[in-house]
């Protein structure tokens, strides 16, 4: 290589280098990690959604998509020795590192949610226990809470679009040519920024400056530079125009937000009343499988009876064949309720994101309160058995009617109740004003365009190297004026959109019908059902009185010989099933409570499953008129 070949790309090698620490300083200052990007994602959704949590509830709650480092169903696949197919079991965080995926990268630093349970032997928990559980394990409500990240982001994306802009580019190139048979070898380096910025009304402004070098390294190696700066402005004067159809994207998404968190909101308390239900029927699937196993025991002691007294001819063969069927009867139907209870068991464990197979165990002591309640109620209602007159038809004691009466006027009260407190109701109030919206939009389509711009130009760029510096003179700038007019003779796709518009108003209207009714029709159905239950506790409580009388008197009748078995078979089967029905009873009475205050909107549930329920007795709904 030649000593002059060797200066050119010396002379080269240093312009690169001059150009080298402010481009990477102009590529550093743009780039950011990965974490950094979540981290910011997480701030402005998060922003967001306090900002829409004061909107419905007036508090905020943080909510937290990760899954904790230490999970109580990891624990208990550990800790319990349950089978564990993959480490995505365990957790996202338990994942092995692959040529796809590095975990600590990656996640956030894991949390710890102080698991207080033993979860060594069999884990004991009450009905508060569980709520809390669902809400930190269930994968449902863990889908719930990330449909609401995820719209919360769909806001910050729409919102960006008014914010200022900025970008920036830089290029470098080095072009050789040899058209005369002499190489020219020479270089061209950019860099330009820019800014853009979008207003409510429809107006667009934008502007960029650059800076050229070029030189050349061979020849008389001569270099120069240019500066370009021009700046924009359109701004619509008619279709498109306004603020209201600029900012219908941004809008849209910020009424979905709040839509969202409603939504969000009554599914908590559509989740956890549905938690406290099933856990309610665990107790309940329980509480049968210990009335069919006493009613076993019972009919086995009937018929060991029955097999002695046909023995001894105080009974007949008959007889006994009957007990004997009945104790077959009687311990099948314990064994499906043993099975039933079990798969009960395993149903409610996964809804709390528990594994099926891990052993957890139901406290008795909600279902033990409500049977006693229930109790105080029944003998406080229960009355002496009224033979009436001779002659005289039975006064039947007809129900009141919700639409009658002092309850008409109460379960009325209660309805406005309802659609003041219920969030997720007052969304189809709002999506009303959103297709009166939505026709004005495409109203505003069907105008015509008449746009005003401009533009303004001055500097020149660097050239070749060899043309000397660009000239940067202001006096030199160009400048453009632009009118752009689009009459509006064609507007068949508008015209449709116009009568779309029109016809989803009316969809949204009857869309609203349908929801007034349903809240409407729900609150009377729960209230209905609740004083149902009410009359069905009395019953079913005297009915278990007397099937216990029942079966002590034919038993020692049989023992006398004043009685048939089949009366004592009878007695049996009638008194487990009343302790059945009234435990049913109890549940049921239980869930339309529940069902009804979340009707009402009187359950104020928190992100992490505690409740706070407000008394019915206000409204006066369960009082005998």
């Amino acid at each position: 290589m030649t000593i002059s070949h060797k200066k050119n790309y010396f002379s080269f090698f240093s312009h690169i280098t001059v150009l080298f620490f402010p481009v990477m300083f102009f590529i550093l200052s743009g780039c950011k990690s990965t974490s950094d990007w979540r981290d910011e994602a997480d701030e402005r959704a998060s922003f967001y959604l306090s900002a829409a949590q004061k909107t419905v509830t007036g508090r905020e709650e943080e909510l937290v998509i990760e899954t904790p480092g230490d999970t109580l169903r990891r624990r208990l696949l550990l800790d319990q020795n349950l089978t564990v197919f993959n480490e995505a079991s365990l957790g996202i965080r338990d994942l092995p590192d692959s040529e796809y995926w590095e975990g600590d990268k990656r996640l956030k630093a894991a949390e710890d949610v102080g698991i207080a349970f033993n979860t060594t032997n069999v884990l004991h928990i009450g009905l508060e226990d569980a709520l809390k559980i669902a809400a930190a394990n269930s994968r449902e409500y863990q889908a719930k809470k990330e449909d609401l990240y995820k719209t919360a982001l769909d806001i910050d994306l729409e919102s960006h679009a008014f914010r200022t802009t900025f970008s920036g580019m830089m290029a470098a190139a080095v072009n050789s040519a040899a058209p005369d048979g002499d190489r020219d070898t020479g270089y061209n380096n950019q860099m330009k920024l820019g800014s853009n910025k979008k207003f409510n009304n429809g107006t667009e402004v934008a502007s960029s400056i650059a800076v050229d070098l070029a030189g050349m390294l061979s020849g008389e190696k001569d270099s120069a530079w240019g500066v370009i700066a021009d700046a924009s402005i359109k701004i619509p004067l008619l279709r498109g125009s306004g603020k209201l159809v600029n900012i219908e994207s941004l809008t849209q998404a910020q009424r979905n937000l709040v839509y969202a968190v409603r939504e969000f909101e009554q599914y908590k308390r559509d989740f956890m009343v549905g938690i406290a239900s099933d856990y309610l029927g665990v107790l309940l699937s329980k509480r049968t499988m210990i009335n069919e196993e006493e009613n076993y025991k019972r009919v086995i002691i009937s018929t060991r009876r029955s097999r002695r007294m046909a023995d001894a001819a105080r009974l007949s063969q008959s007889d006994f064949d009957q007990s004997h069927q009945s104790e077959l009867s009687a311990r099948n139907s314990w064994i499906s309720a043993r099975q039933s209870y079990e798969g009960v068991q395993e149903s409610f464990k996964m809804k709390l994101g528990l594994p099926p197979d891990a052993q957890v165990e139901l406290s008795d002591s909600v279902l033990l309160d409500l049977e006693r309640s229930a109790a105080v109620f029944a003998k406080t209602e229960m009355a002496k058995y009224d033979p009436g007159e001779p002659g005289v038809d039975p006064e039947l004691g007809v129900p009141e009617s919700v639409d009658g009466g002092e309850l008409k006027e109460k379960v009325e009260a209660a309805i406005r109740v309802a659609f003041q407190n219920r969030p997720d109701f007052q969304t189809n109030v709002d999506k009303l004003e959103d297709s009166q919206r939505k026709v004005l939009i495409a109203e505003d389509a069907l105008r015509a365009e008449v746009t005003l711009g401009g533009s303004v130009s001055v500097g020149d760029g660097a050239g070749s190297g060899m043309d000397g510096n660009g000239n940067f003179r202001v006096n030199e700038a160009t400048v453009r004026g632009l009118l752009n007019i689009d009459l509006p003779f064609e507007r068949r796709a508008e015209r449709d959109a116009y009568r779309r518009s029109l016809i989803n108003l009316e969809a949204a209207v009857r869309s609203y019908q349908s929801a007034e009714d349903s809240l409407k029709e729900a609150v009377r159905r729960n209230v209905r059902q609740l004083r149902e239950k009410r009359e069905q506790l009395k019953i079913q409580y005297t009915a278990v009185s007397l099937a216990e009388k029942r079966v002590a008197n034919n038993d020692l009748l049989l023992q006398a010989g004043r009685a048939e078995m089949r009366d004592v078979l009878e007695a049996q089967a009638a008194l487990v099933s009343a302790q059945n029905s009234l435990f049913t009873a109890i549940k049921g009475y239980r869930d339309n409570e529940m069902q009804l205050l979340k009707e009402l909107g009187l359950l104020d549930v928190t992100m992490d499953g505690e409740w706070k329920e407000e008394s019915l007795d206000v409204f006066g709904l369960l009082q005998e008129q």
